[in-house]
């Protein structure tokens, strides 16, 4: 079984995550988009809303499931059995960070780490450009799924 984990903090679930989500799980015969926990981080959404957006925005996919982990990715990983990383890009900026990481993590564990590039006109769009529009009560239904809209 080809399972992948898509990991991030998802606070809140953008269309760019969406986009990767979609295109990801054509990829892997199961995909676990895996809520990372972290103690020193504060949220604007809750474990449990970050969840719900994310578990009722792809309801319909069976090859999809959503778990929380605390920790380093590779070790979740290894727990779960899952042999590749999915990891989006917006920029050149992300792909220097992101190609550090993936590095590590396969000396660690020699897991594999997917690249896939956010499709144009979603590569601007990142959770925290999103919770500064929602603190400042602007507009944001443009950069999240319908599920994040309504729940929140």
């Amino acid at each position: 079984m080809r399972r992948a984990v898509f990991p991030g903090s998802f606070d809140p679930l953008t269309l760019g995550h969406y986009d990767i989500i979609k295109r990801g799980v054509t990829l892997f015969d199961e995909l676990v988009i895996a809520i990372g926990i972290n103690a020193d981080k504060k949220y604007m959404f809750s474990l449990e809303e970050r969840t719900k957006f994310i578990e009722e925005a792809f309801k319909d996919e069976p090859k999809i499931k959503v778990m929380t982990y605390e920790g380093m990715t590779v070790d979740f990983c290894k727990k779960i059995e899952a042999t590749f990383i999915l990891r989006g890009l917006r920029n050149p900026a992300d792909f220097e960070f992101e190609k550090a990481i993936a590095h590590t993590n396969r000396k660690l564990s020699e897991i594999e780490t997917v690249f896939l590039l956010t499709s144009s006109g979603k590569s601007y769009i990142s959770s925290s450009i999103v919770r500064d529009v929602i603190r400042n009560g602007g507009d944001y239904t443009g950069l999240v799924p319908d599920t994040v809209v309504v729940n929140f």
